[in-house]
This record gives structure tokens, C-alpha cells and sequence, in this order.
């Protein structure tokens, strides 16, 4: 006998009651049904219904191995689902959110992607707030940070440095810190969390009391005002690097300064993994934040 043929035809038998329904629902006639399951039943040596000529019913044998079969057959189609969505071409439209900086890593390395996968069509969504990825109908997000919600399933995409940095003039005018205590005397330019209205902490041993000259809740602004001249920002390296490059800032205090952070691609764990989400993840995991 068909052992999956068989299961087949007793979980849809339990779950619909009638022979004849779940003949219809597996596409077989009803006594075909009927033989599937007596076969069940003779190999097993248990009686899975009780029948009368009006309706069938579980037994109580019956009720307990239609809860497993129904979890392996469950399985069984999650596992055939996901052969046949590795073997397609991953298209379609693909809803991501990014931090309002994260244009500066991700849109260098689009057209790569976009040559690899012609048939998906990108909506990205640039934002700091704390988005509710399931409600908002996103299929992936780019965050930093810890993964708080266990509904989601993540992939470390890499690792990026902290730096400090000022305009040459202001430190020209101001002075180059050589030592953390030498930051008394400057004007520090502070980044305001959006969701929780606190300031970023500056991760520098020893670092002394500082003036504040301007505080902010968009990192972009932030780097504006450093190249200003406006004070020393705290800031991610992938933020500063043209900056740096153009010569409109100079890093400061590079070897006291060893905090990194870490940005994660997250989607739901109750969806399967389509073949655009995963080329998107693998492709971002592959080419983000290699230096």
C-alpha cells in the first residue's frame, strides 16, 4: 500500500468526517477512500472510525494518531513546498525597510543585485522608527542591535566600527584630542534615539564631561553638522566614510575607539522562506559590511 496515499486519505476522512467529502477533496472516489483507510487500519491492528451507514466518527485511537499524522503531513508539504520554491527564479515585489542611513551600504551594492535577479522588483523603505514587520506586510528588514522579537527569525549580516570625527578647521581652531581627557574642552554633537528619545552613549573609555553644541534625531543631520564644523560626532564608519575620503572630516582617538556594532536581516519565522526573500538575504549577507 501507498503508506502516504493512505495517511492522506485518513487525515482528510478525520478531518472533513465523510468518506465521500474527502474523496472529493483528494480527487478519488469515496470507496477508494474507505479501502485506503482499512488498510491503515489493518496494518496498524486498530480501528481509526467508528461507522454507521449515516457518518463516520474518530475513535479514541483514532482521534490521538490524526493529531501526529496531521503534524507529519504538515511537514511533508512544508518540506515539498520548499524544494519546489528553491527550484524557482525568485521574482516579484519585495518589501524591505532599511535605517534612514542604510542607503549608504545598500545602494552601492544594488545593481549587482539587480543583475543577478532582473525579475525582482525592489520597495525599500527608509525609516528609524521600530516598524512591526508582520503587521506592516514587510518581508525583510535591516536593523542593528539585539532581535527582541521572537516571531522573526535573523541573519547577522556583518559588523561596523564606531568612529569620532570633526571638520579639519574646527579642530585647527579647537585643537587635535590626543587622549580622551583632551574631549574636556570640545563640543560634542549628540545622535537622539527615535523610539526611546535617549542619547547614543559614546563608548570611549575615559571620556570626560563634554559640552553639548547640537542634538539630534537624524544621523544624516549629524554628519552635516560635523563637516559644519559644529563639533565631534559620534558616528558609524560607513556614515563618515565619503566624509573622510573628501577630507571634510578627520577621525580622531582611531585606536581608543574599538566599539562595533552589528546590523541583522529579519523576516517572519511563520512564513516560508520565498525564493526573492532568500536570494535577498543571501545576497545581503554576502556583500554588506566586508570592509
Amino acid at each position: 500500500m501507498d503508506s502516504f496515499s493512505g495517511l492522506e486519505s485518513f487525515v482528510r476522512a478525520a478531518d472533513l468526517l465523510s468518506f465521500a467529502e474527502a474523496g472529493r477533496a483528494l480527487g478519488i472516489s469515496a470507496s477508494a477512500v474507505g479501502k485506503n483507510v482499512a488498510r491503515l487500519e489493518q496494518q496498524l491492528g486498530l480501528r481509526l472510525f467508528h461507522r454507521t451507514t449515516r457518518q463516520v466518527r474518530l475513535t479514541q485511537e483514532g482521534s490521538l494518531f490524526h493529531e501526529r499524522c496531521r503534524r507529519i503531513l504538515d511537514e511533508l508539504h512544508d518540506a515539498r513546498a520548499a524544494m519546489q520554491a528553491a527550484a524557482e527564479a525568485p521574482r516579484g515585489r519585495l518589501r524591505v525597510s532599511l535605517p534612514t542611513i542604510g542607503y549608504r551600504f545598500l545602494l552601492p551594492v544594488l545593481p549587482e543585485f539587480q543583475a543577478r535577479y532582473p525579475e525582482v522588483e525592489l520597495d525599500l523603505d527608509f525609516n528609524d522608527h521600530l516598524v512591526d514587520v508582520v503587521e506592516a506586510g514587510l518581508d525583510v528588514v535591516i536593523r542593528s542591535g539585539e532581535l527582541a522579537d521572537s516571531r522573526l527569525v535573523a541573519r547577522r549580516l556583518g559588523p561596523f566600527r564606531f568612529i569620532l570625527a570633526a571638520s579639519p578647521a574646527y579642530l585647527s581652531e579647537r585643537g587635535l584630542p590626543l587622549t580622551p581627557p583632551d574631549l574636556a574642552g570640545h563640543s560634542s554633537l549628540r545622535y537622539r534615539f527615535l523610539n526611546s528619545g535617549k542619547l547614543e552613549e559614546w563608548m570611549l573609555p575615559g571620556l570626560p564631561a563634554m559640552p553639548i553644541a547640537l542634538v539630534c534625531n537624524n544621523m544624516e543631520a549629524m554628519l552635516g553638522a560635523a563637516v559644519s564644523g559644529l563639533g565631534l560626532a559620534y558616528m558609524p564608519d560607513f556614515l563618515a566614510r565619503d566624509a573622510l575620503a573628501r577630507g571634510e572630516l578627520q577621525q580622531v582617538l582611531a585606536e581608543q575607539l574599538t566599539h562595533s556594532g552589528q546590523f541583522s536581516a529579519l523576516w517572519p519565522s511563520s512564513r516560508q522562506l520565498s525564493p526573492k526573500v532568500r536570494a535577498f538575504v543571501d545576497f545581503a549577507s554576502e556583500r554588506l559590511f566586508k570592509g
